[in-house]
C-alpha cells in the first residue's frame, strides 16, 4: 500500500472490435437484437449494433488490474454509470484517478471514466480495490 497514494493517475487505449464483442456474445450469452444485429439496431436509432456496456465496463477491471493498483489487486466494487453506446470501431480511452488510500483496511478508491475517440464520456465508475502487499 505504501506505493499508493492519493492523486496517482493511470490510462490505457482499447479499440472495440468485432472479435471482442462476439466472445462477450460467447461469454455472455447475451443475445439481445440490440447487440447482434445491426437492422434492429439501426431501426432503434443506432447507426450499427451497440456494443456491450458490461464489455465496455470490463475495463475497468483492467484498469485496476494491471494500472490501479496493478499486480496485487482484488475487485471489491465497481459502480459503473453508462452515458452513452459504443459501437465496433470505437477506440476508448480508459482513466482512472487515485481518491482514497486507506492502509487500515488495505484498499484504494479510484474514480475512472471511459471516453470514445470522439472525447465523449461513455462510462463513468468508481472502483473500490482490495490492495494486497503481495506476500
Amino acid at each position: 500500500m505504501a506505493e499508493m497514494s492519493i492523486g496517482m493517475e493511470a490510462s490505457f487505449t482499447a479499440a472495440v472490435t468485432e472479435e471482442k464483442v462476439r466472445k462477450f456474445l460467447e461469454i455472455s450469452g447475451d443475445t439481445n437484437p440490440l447487440h447482434v444485429d445491426d437492422e434492429y439496431a439501426w431501426a432503434k436509432g443506432h447507426p450499427s449494433r451497440v456494443v456491450y456496456g458490461m464489455l465496455t465496463a470490463s475495463l475497468y477491471s483492467t484498469l485496476a488490474g494491471v494500472y490501479l493498483p496493478g499486480e496485487h489487486c482484488f475487485l471489491w466494487e465497481v459502480d459503473a454509470r453508462f452515458n452513452a453506446p459504443v459501437y465496433i470501431g470505437d477506440e476508448l480511452t480508459v482513466t482512472g484517478k487515485v481518491t482514497e488510500v486507506n492502509d487500515r483496511f488495505g484498499f484504494i478508491k479510484v474514480k475512472s471514466q471511459v471516453k470514445n475517440q470522439k472525447g465523449q464520456i461513455v462510462s463513468r465508475a468508481v472502483i473500490t480495490a482490495g490492495v494486497n502487499d503481495g506476500t
